[in-house]
């Protein structure tokens, strides 16, 4: 499909504005040298090309069809080409039919992804629009497309058709092999798409806007083999909404929400996930570059103003971009070039008299390159007209610095709209990567560090694994549905090496001081009617009984409203409240949870989530994303928690995700109590996933 050397146009015209025309204007516009054939009853010719009546009577065969016909046409169009044995096709129609032809029949988008995999073809749509490929000067769209578009690094794939043509016409000159709007993906999608890319030699970088994942694990197969290719993938993923009420029953649903599952794949590939298609763009042409983030802390950049200076400060401080700290003799070879009165620091206004400016800034950004804490360099200046001559000014600078220089070099100019684009063309043709506003610049110089993080990552060490007999057990007990009890919920979590609370069970007053007894006092009491999954709502929970009489007390209140049935605890210690769980997503499978544990979990949107199995390096990291992670570390002289054993907890915790996730819907631990010497599970919430769900799961499998 995507490298045809002959094309047939059903629906082809000579009739200006038309569709029919656009894409027999199209496949010429892109130099397309193969054989092409129209198909229209209607005409003899177009544009040069002999118009035939029917595909079936083109008179060689044909690996492509672009189809540019009507919703109420498509259908037969598509068995047509079949028939004439085209290997794939291409599709623009929307696929809506507001009643099928018969009763009982399946919609019209389902009739024609069936005809395509009955009959082994590839098929772009639909409803998207069509697909560039730049190296093959191939342009099978019905959609008007730049006369001269850059070929380059990037692959870019779209669910958005506005996006794949807004990125075609992009004034910067980003270098594009392929391009692909894909529509509903009927038949080939997203996963195949990238596959593609990474078998061409001239991909660096493969960008995706997307809606959904249609195949979960052809994708993360194809995200892993980009991880192992070292081709990044930035990602704009559109939609992020939370889950709907289905899964109120726990928090770490309602935390994970719809957006969870993604955030924990990227996460888990090295994806490089961004928000705007401005940032995409800047993420794209600096990544396009061959230079990549290997050494450094953090980035180094150089300014002509100290207001924009005191500005790139101010949104780095916003976005978590970390600046290099450079050592004494960097600061020392600097300050030797700088007019007088200018402090040398970095990031560095290096603008003075603006005697011998350009020397002083190759010096400056020669000596920021040259220290060891430096990752990348940005020369923020902004990229107003310079005119000729362009041997000298910032246009000098850059060329002469990323000449002699080995890690990655950026201009970044402040203000996209101030640009002038056809110098900053001079640098791109260079290789040098102009990137167009202080936010999404810093965030594209922020991905370059996240993507070198990710690359240094060690490969996960597998925790442990349970002994046979008690991952079957619980497997069979999950599967068998119904409640689990608190108690049942801890020692689930006992029997998979979390560390929980002292508890016991009691349907009788008696039995409660018992348990008191047995534990010691203080202790705490919880209602463990069934049904009851937030206890705290309906007054079901007794803190700090000191003894008998008071205990008795409590027993009684809670006896009468809620029923018989309590457990008894010990009190937790004090210590930092965390929140772990564990939640299933219907595509991509169990997810490990870590947020702010107690209240927190109700009012804060504070969470990480990864696809199990994890480490314990991959836990600690979770743990430090928290905005509630420096509570950890003490706070108005309280001491520090022991964050080791809390990570030691998630990864025993990502071991029960990866061996029963399939049969939980899912599975709050909510607190856990983080001491300076101990993490302790303080409370459990399963809910087993439907016994019909599970045995779907299973047939599927």
């Amino acid at each position: 499909m995507l490298e045809a050397r002959s094309v047939a146009v059903v629906g082809a015209s000579v009739k200006e504005g038309s569709l029919g025309r656009q894409m027999m204007v199209e496949l010429v516009r892109g130099g397309f040298d193969g054989a092409i054939y129209p198909v229209n009853p209607g005409y003899e010719d177009i544009l040069g090309h002999r118009c035939y009546p029917s595909i079936g009577e083109v008179p060689e065969p044909v690996d492509l069809a672009i189809l540019g016909v009507a919703n109420q046409r498509i259908e037969r169009a598509l068995r047509d080409a079949i028939g004439a044995g085209v290997r794939s096709a291409v599709t623009f129609s929307s696929l809506y039919e507001a009643e099928t032809p018969e009763p009982g029949l399946p919609p019209l988008a389902e009739r024609v992804a069936e005809l395509a995999h009955d009959a082994g073809i590839a098929l772009c749509g639909g409803n998207g629009m069509g697909f560039l490929n730049l190296e093959a000067n191939l342009r099978a769209t019905g959609f008007a497309t730049p006369d001269r578009i850059r070929r380059g690094a990037v692959t870019f794939v779209s669910h958005s058709g506005s996006a794949f043509a807004a990125l075609a016409f992009n004034d910067r000159g980003i270098g594009f092999n392929v391009i692909v709007s894909s529509g509903q993906e009927l038949v080939t999608d997203l996963a195949d798409y990238i596959e593609y890319a990474l078998g061409l030699a001239s991909t660096r970088v493969i960008a995706l806007l997307i809606e959904t994942v249609r195949r979960p694990e052809a994708f993360r197969a194809a995200l892993a083999h980009a991880a192992e290719s070292d081709v990044p993938l930035i990602v704009l993923k559109v939609g992020r909404t939370e889950r709907s009420k289905s899964m109120v029953t726990a928090h770490s649903g309602a935390l994970a929400g719809e957006d969870g599952a993604y955030e924990a794949l990227f996460d888990a590939y090295g994806v490089l996930r961004v928000a705007t298609l401005d940032e995409m763009a800047d993420a794209m042409e600096l990544f396009s570059s061959p230079r990549r983030a290997t050494t450094g802390a953090g980035i180094a950049s150089i300014h002509d103003s100290g207001g924009e200076r005191a500005l790139l400060v101010d949104v780095a401080a916003d976005l978590g971009v970390p600046f290099a700290r450079i050592s004494d003799a960097t600061t020392a070879r600097i300050q030797a070039s700088l007019d007088p009165g200018l402090e040398a620091a970095n990031p560095l206004d290096a603008w003075g008299t603006g005697i011998d400016a350009d020397e002083i800034f190759i010096q400056c950004l020669r000596a920021l390159h040259d220290d060891d804490d430096t990752a990348a360099l940005a020369f923020v200046v902004d990229m107003t007209r310079q005119g000729e001559p362009h041997d000298t000014g910032y246009l000098h600078v850059a060329r002469e610095v990323f000449a002699s220089t080995t890690k990655p070099l950026c201009v970044l100019s402040n203000l996209a709209s101030a640009v002038a684009t056809d110098e900053a063309a001079l640098l791109r043709d260079e290789g040098i990567p102009v990137l167009e506003g202080t936010a999404s610049g810093l965030l594209a110089l922020g991905h370059l560090l996240a993507y070198r993080d990710f690359r240094a990552r060690a490969p996960i060490v597998r925790p442990a694994p349970v002994p046979g007999d008690v991952r079957a057990r619980w497997r069979t007990r999950l599967a068998a549905g119904g409640d689990v009890s608190e108690l049942d919920g801890l020692a689930l979590l006992a029997d998979y090496g979390v560390r929980t609370i002292d508890m016991r069970g009691s349907a009788s007053a008696d039995g409660a001081v018992a348990a008191a007894e047995e534990i010691g006092w203080p202790v705490a009491m919880k209602t463990a009617a069934p049904g009851v999954h937030h206890k705290t709502d309906v007054g079901g929970v007794a803190l700090g009984l000191s003894d008998a009489r008071v205990l008795r007390a409590a027993y009684d209140d809670m006896a009468y409203r809620l029923g018989p049935q309590v457990v008894v605890a010990a009190m937790a210690p004090p210590g930092v409240e965390l929140a772990l769980g564990v939640v299933r997503d219907a595509q991509f499978g169990p997810l490990v949870l870590v947020a702010g544990g107690g209240l927190l979990v109700e009012v804060m949107h504070d969470r990480r989530l990864a696809i199990p199995p994890l480490d314990e390096a991959r836990a600690v990291a979770m743990i430090d994303a928290l905005r509630a992670r420096p509570l950890l570390d003490g706070v108005r002289g309280t001491p520090p928690a022991d964050v080791g054993s809390a990570a030691r907890a998630i990864v025993r915790l990502s071991v029960l995700a990866a061996d029963l996730g399939d049969l939980l819907d899912a599975l709050d631990v909510n607190p856990v109590i983080v001491t300076p010497d101990r993490c302790v599970a303080v409370d459990a919430l399963v809910v087993p996933r439907r016994p019909q769900a599970a045995r779907e799961t299973r047939g599927l499998a």
